[in-house]
């Protein structure tokens, strides 16, 4: 059992928690990610590291499903039955001095240790940062920290650019001169980042975050195409370099189980007779 040091509400949708896990935390890298159960008969969830140290990890995650949901019902002092990792292999931190980083919405989380090991390295960051309203925007004020210029967008345009992160990484695609860009969202964001960065030829890492079960590729549930071969995100990644990912394959392999995430949901079972 793993016991929850700190919780943190973050805004409606997102929590943090510090959890005590060692054995993890020495041997985390950027890039790292662990599967968790809540309990003994939970739901595998994957769950980038964002933090650690000696003794604890930091998670952020998302309460949209179940399982996530019945993750933010624990508290400081509560206990986690599973806590696996570090899996997944380390990102590769490039030797460059200028770095454009795009981050949506929970994409921030993921990309965070990422930065600290580039602004670590001495290299300029510009993050392009979008949400859907200003109480979205999480880890602001540790960004702040580590990045020389942030641009903000929101949906609503409750703070900064009102509209899309892309809008932005092209006028400053136009302007400003980079080494190399990453960028971690939703997969239509990064798809598009990446039409962006291509065109211009600017080498662009992002992370993938499919359907993951069990985190060792055996369960083949995220794999995806990259220049014609299959790749696995949870032993292979799940950070890449995007050139050749197919993200329309992405994104369809994404809604294969919409169906039965409605009714896990609604708390339903499929078989149970109606």
């Amino acid at each position: 059992m793993y016991r929850i040091i700190d919780k943190k509400v973050l805004n409606e949708h997102v929590d943090q928690m510090i959890i005590e896990a060692p054995l993890v935390a020495n041997n985390a890298k950027p890039g790292h990610f662990v599967i968790l159960r809540v309990d003994e008969d939970g739901e595998r969830i994957p769950l980038t590291i964002v933090e650690h140290d000696q003794n604890t990890v930091t998670i952020i995650y998302q309460k949209l499903g179940y399982s996530t949901r019945l993750l933010g019902k624990l508290e400081t002092g509560d206990e986690i039955h599973d806590f696996v990792g570090p899996l997944g292999r380390p990102a590769h931190i490039h030797d460059v001095q200028q770095l454009l980083a795009v981050a949506g919405g929970v994409g921030a989380a993921p990309l965070f240790p990422q930065l600290k090991a580039y602004y670590d390295k001495g290299v300029n960051i510009d993050l392009v940062f979008g949400a859907k309203s200003k109480d979205y925007l999480i880890l602001l004020d540790k960004y702040k920290n580590i990045c020389r210029n942030i641009y903000i967008t929101t949906d609503d345009g409750s703070l900064g650019t009102k509209g899309f992160v892309t809008t932005v990484v092209q006028d400053l695609l136009t302007t400003k001169s980079y080494d190399r860009a990453v960028t971690i969202g939703p997969l239509i964001m990064m798809r598009n980042v990446v039409e962006l960065t291509k065109s211009i030829d600017l080498p662009t890492d992002v992370s993938l975050n499919p359907i993951m079960i069990d985190g060792t590729g055996m369960c083949g549930n995220c794999r995806f195409t990259k220049n014609g071969k299959t790749y696995f995100a949870c032993i292979d990644g799940p950070d890449f370099d995007a050139d050749g990912i197919d993200f329309d394959e992405l994104m369809v392999r994404q809604n294969y189980y919409i169906e039965e995430e409605h009714i896990c949901n609604l708390g339903l079972n499929t078989n149970e007779d109606s």
